[in-house]
């Protein structure tokens, strides 16, 4: 039920992503007519930033796509690997979900290098490419392209990436760098706000 259950959610997706862009600015429209005028311009402005934020986070993590697919294809062609352009570009491409693009490359090609080569000690410079393209995407590639687009300190996006993880688990590493970005946008709102208000001013 569990595996139906995750299907479906796939299949369901495209649909209402679909319909959402299609009436986009209709829904837009109606939130901007229900909103408050006294907080319009706040609001407006908040939603602009945040807007802005999940932009430069979803090109961010599309450069990481294609670096982490060259990485793996040069890495895995390097050690004569036959399916280095197939492997690779999958790899790279399943990274934008934690874990599963390593978990489906690691075992493609090791399946790959097993099937061609005649010893395990042809498969282990298989396993060091995916070692080394690993370390360079957690400690390099995603806070330089990522990090830095959405002017997160590499500090704090290796601290979300493991508050989220911990406390919601997949989906919380999934989600935990376009939300700490969007959380950080509101909090220098916040800040903004109480360096113009009497309190701060007083």
């Amino acid at each position: 039920m569990v595996v139906v259950e995750f299907l479906m959610n796939i299949l369901l997706v495209p649909v209402v992503l679909f319909y959402m862009l299609r009436d986009w600015d209709v829904l837009v429209k109606l939130v901007d007519e229900m909103m408050p005028r006294y907080w319009y311009k706040q609001v407006s402005l908040l939603a602009r930033d945040t807007d802005r934020i999940l932009e430069e986070f979803l090109r961010g993590q599309l450069s990481v796509n294609v670096l982490m697919s060259v990485c793996y294809i040069v890495g895995l062609w390097l050690v004569g690997l036959e399916f280095a352009l197939p492997i690779g570009l999958l790899a790279g491409i399943l990274v934008f979900v934690p874990y599963l693009g390593v978990i489906v490359g690691l075992t493609l090609a090791t399946l790959a290098a097993v099937l061609q080569f005649q010893g395990w000690s042809d498969v282990i410079p298989v396993w060091i490419v995916f070692v080394v393209v690993q370390l360079l995407e957690g400690m390099v590639i995603t806070h330089w392209l990522v990090g830095d687009r959405i002017g997160l300190h590499p500090v704090i996006v290796i601290f979300s990436l493991l508050a989220f993880g911990q406390l919601f688990g997949f989906f919380g590493m999934l989600l935990a760098l376009p939300v700490s970005a969007v959380l950080l946008v509101w909090l220098r709102h916040i800040y903004q706000q109480y360096l113009e208000s009497d309190l701060y001013n007083s």
